[in-house]
């Protein structure tokens, strides 16, 4: 096996070289059908043990690889977010029960009209919305394009809260006093626009959902969000038996919504 080369000038610690190009090769499908034990990096690379532990580490908590004690490690096959239908659900909770770290990059917080938007939730069109336009992360890489609306004269509140690390849901329920009660969703497969894309490091192949939410608090509208979620880091999931038929899975007691 020939050492491949990592740059020892100091500029970047050795176990993050040796992650991104780790997560390179992993993307390119070099790993498919084995992923390196520990030792064979070591050998490879020509670093130290500890190096390589570092890189893996990072490799499991972004939800790439699944590495057990004392078993090689191997490429995580499944989504890391897997979400319940036919309940009021939070992309936020679900990130934090996968045990990835999660934040979110605000890509726009204020106040705006938008006559499509309004008639979805019969107000006027002049009325002014608050607007939250979030990238959502789960580890290091971006999950999904967030986009929500809500009536300024609700949720004007919301405007000085920071949404890097806060469930919007939990944020409305303390400054408001509102929480969602029901509402519909719709979801279909789609191909990420190029800007969509870019924004979410899809690779090239990779489809994503298009999740359209109407919220409803206390008998009124108050939500409009078009969600796109990346399709190879996220499932959603539904319960069947022969007895009971189809059954949409419930959401975990307590969970917040986001």
């Amino acid at each position: 096996m020939s050492e491949r080369k990592l740059d020892r000038s100091g500029g970047q610690p050795l176990w993050k070289q040796l992650q991104q190009e780790l997560v390179r090769r992993l993307r390119a499908g070099e790993f498919d059908d084995l992923f390196p034990g520990e030792l064979a990096l070591v050998e490879e690379y020509q670093v130290s043990r500890h190096t390589v532990r570092q890189a893996l580490g990072k490799l499991r908590a972004d939800g790439l690889i699944v590495a057990e004690r004392g078993r090689q490690p191997r490429v995580a096959t499944s989504p890391e977010i897997r979400q319940p239908m036919g309940a009021l659900y939070s992309l936020f909770s679900s990130v934090e029960a996968s045990g990835l770290p999660q934040h979110s990059v605000v890509r726009a917080l204020d106040v705006r009209a938008d006559g499509v938007i309004a008639s979805r939730l019969d107000l006027e069109a002049s009325i002014p919305l608050v607007y939250l336009e979030r990238v959502r992360f789960a580890g290091d890489e971006p999950l999904a394009l967030d986009r929500v609306w809500l009536p300024a004269s609700l949720a004007e509140g919301l405007l000085d809260a920071d949404f890097s690390h806060t469930s919007l849901y939990n944020e409305l329920a303390e400054r408001t006093g509102l929480r969602l009660d029901h509402g519909r969703e719709d979801i279909r497969a789609v191909n990420p626009t190029p800007a969509e894309r870019a924004l979410l490091h899809c690779p090239a192949d990779a489809a994503a959902f298009s999740i359209n939410r109407l919220g409803h608090a206390q008998g009124r509208k108050i939500e409009w969000r078009h969600t796109v979620v990346r399709g190879d880091r996220f499932a959603l999931a539904a319960e069947f038996s022969a007895h009971a038929g189809y059954r949409l899975a419930p959401a975990a007691a307590g969970t917040a919504l986001s």
